[in-house]
């Protein structure tokens, strides 16, 4: 008599409820912040004032440049606050030994040949580099929403169109991060893992 034994069920991955709750405030700020920060461009290019590219209003939110503004604030204040939670977390569950680039990482890129272990260091390292991006995004933000009483974010860039320049290109490194964060995830564990940093 033959015996089968069924093959081993795979663990799907699971993540902390935080997590969750962070990834997903995240995601819809993100594209808040995106879409009503294009309407806000609409009304001054940073690229060739007035005459400049515009964005087709089915990319935007908000309808005109008020309208744009109220959503962008209050989008930057749902993902400042949601970083700012996360941080706390992070720091108090010790999370953050296992999500940012250590030496470890560093050594395994010079002299692992194990792929997986490649990957979790590159992630490691992508999941670091966007800290600063983030901060800088939030800075030019703030210094463009209250010139008068941050004049020095200003003086830190120069000028005014400068300030706007800056904080124009973080968008598309935060977008780049957004790509390569969710592909090494793919890569490191599959469309579970991804599904699972959300539901």
């Amino acid at each position: 008599m033959t015996v089968t034994i069924p093959p081993k069920k795979r663990k799907l991955p699971t993540q902390a409820i935080g997590a969750k709750i962070f990834h997903s405030v995240n995601i819809v700020s993100l594209f808040l912040m995106l879409t009503s920060g294009l309407q806000i461009y609409n009304a001054n290019p940073v690229f060739g004032g007035r005459a400049g590219l515009h964005i087709p209003p089915i990319f935007t939110l908000g309808g005109w440049l008020a309208g744009g503004r109220h959503w962008h604030f209050a989008a930057m204040w749902l993902f400042s606050l949601n970083l700012l939670w996360y941080g706390f977390y992070i720091l108090f569950t010790q999370r953050w030994r296992h999500r940012f680039v250590g030496a470890n990482d560093i050594k395994a890129l010079q002299k692992s040949q194990n792929n997986k272990r490649l990957i979790y260091a590159w992630h490691r390292i992508i999941y670091t580099s966007i800290i600063p991006i983030l901060l800088l995004a939030l800075l030019t933000g703030m210094g463009m929403y209250k010139p008068a009483q941050f004049p020095w974010i200003v003086d830190m860039f120069g000028n005014w169109q400068s300030l706007r320049v800056v904080h124009f290109a973080s968008v598309p490194m935060v977008i780049i991060f957004v790509i390569i964060h969710s592909f090494l995830g793919r890569k490191a564990g599959g469309e579970e893992l991804t599904e699972s940093m959300f539901w």
